[in-house]
């Protein structure tokens, strides 16, 4: 404490739990700023994840499918996720094994762009699957 008071500066407690408690003669406000800079900068760097949507209905048709299809490839490739799911209007909740069909398919098509996070499963009158790119290193 008297090394601080000479110096000006601050004395400042590092590990308060080490045996014996490690401390620093530094500026306290300096130590502040760097310390919110460096989590400024974490921050920036840290990966934003962006889910992109492709809504299929229980009887999409052969060639809505193969677009929606290319549509999630650009998707997947870009390193986006693929929230994929089937709308269910009205009786159409009747053909929801069509639904899980159609999804279980799509996952196939698109094992060589991502990998499915989650299996096809009914949320109300949507059944919602996740698809995750897949790594830079196996492309």
């Amino acid at each position: 404490m008297r090394m601080a008071r000479e110096l000006e500066l601050d004395l400042v407690e590092i590990s308060p739990n080490a045996e014996p408690p490690v401390c620093k003669v530094i500026d306290y406000q300096k130590f502040l700023y760097l310390q919110r800079k460096r989590a400024k900068e974490m921050k920036a760097n840290a990966a934003k994840v962006i889910i992109k949507e492709v809504r299929f209905g229980p009887n999409t048709d052969e060639h809505d499918y193969q677009f929606k299809l290319k549509h999630a490839q650009s998707f997947l490739q870009e390193g986006s996720k693929v929230k994929a799911y089937v709308l269910f209007r009205g009786r159409s909740i009747m053909f929801s094994d069509q639904g899980e069909k159609l999804l279980l398919r799509f996952a196939v098509d698109l094992e060589e762009y991502g990998k499915a996070e989650q299996l096809p499963k009914l949320e109300g009158k949507k059944m919602i699957m996740m698809m995750a790119p897949l790594s830079k290193k196996k492309q």
